[in-house]
């Protein structure tokens, strides 16, 4: 096994056992942690460095569990830590700062932490259309479809594959919550 395949796992493990008994929000209740495999998966298909694909699986641990930046940066280096924290929200400023600041703060990102979140918009897309949030009526899906398209829009432009996947995602919600009106 080569020592990128056995960090990946380790990785996953590491992910998994933060994000153990957490679900996510949809009305399918999935285990969390097939959200950061699936991250991890959309970036190393399409071509993403492999740090930003270890920073995938492990992009909520700090946002979502009790992880330390500093524990990630032990396990997994400097590089991978800096590209989670990049991805991390800041869970104590209000919901609305918090996606404001992700619009506005998209382009300035470094390359590694844009693919991330695209990846990550693109998989949270994904479960808006298959497994929507149980309390969240059509008018909140609608606008966080389009707060996600704002956020992506600073974040295109490093990786073409992705960009493209995360449009054709974008354009299949939409058409989604239109049909489900």
């Amino acid at each position: 096994m080569t020592t990128d395949t056995a960090t990946l796992l380790r990785a996953a493990v590491f992910a998994a056992r933060a994000h153990a008994g957490q679900t996510r929000k949809g009305a399918a209740a999935e285990p969390y942690v097939n959200h950061v495999l699936e991250v991890a998966e959309i970036l190393a298909t399409h071509g993403a460095p492999q740090a930003a694909i270890i920073a995938g699986l492990l992009h909520d641990t700090v946002e979502d569990t009790e992880v330390t930046p500093a524990e990630l940066a032990e396990a997994f280096g400097a590089e991978v830590a800096g590209i989670v924290a990049e991805a991390t929200d800041d869970k104590t400023l209000a919901k609305e700062t918090r996606k404001a600041l992700q619009v506005s703060q998209a382009p300035k990102k470094t390359d590694a932490a844009k693919q991330l979140k695209l990846a990550d918009k693109t998989s949270n897309l994904r479960a808006m259309m298959l497994s929507p949030p149980r309390n969240w009526d059509h008018a909140r899906r609608c606008e966080y479809v389009g707060w996600a398209g704002r956020v992506a829009a600073g974040l295109k432009g490093v990786n073409p594959a992705l960009d493209q996947l995360f449009e054709q995602t974008y354009r299949e919600a939409i058409a989604h919550l239109a049909a489900h009106e």
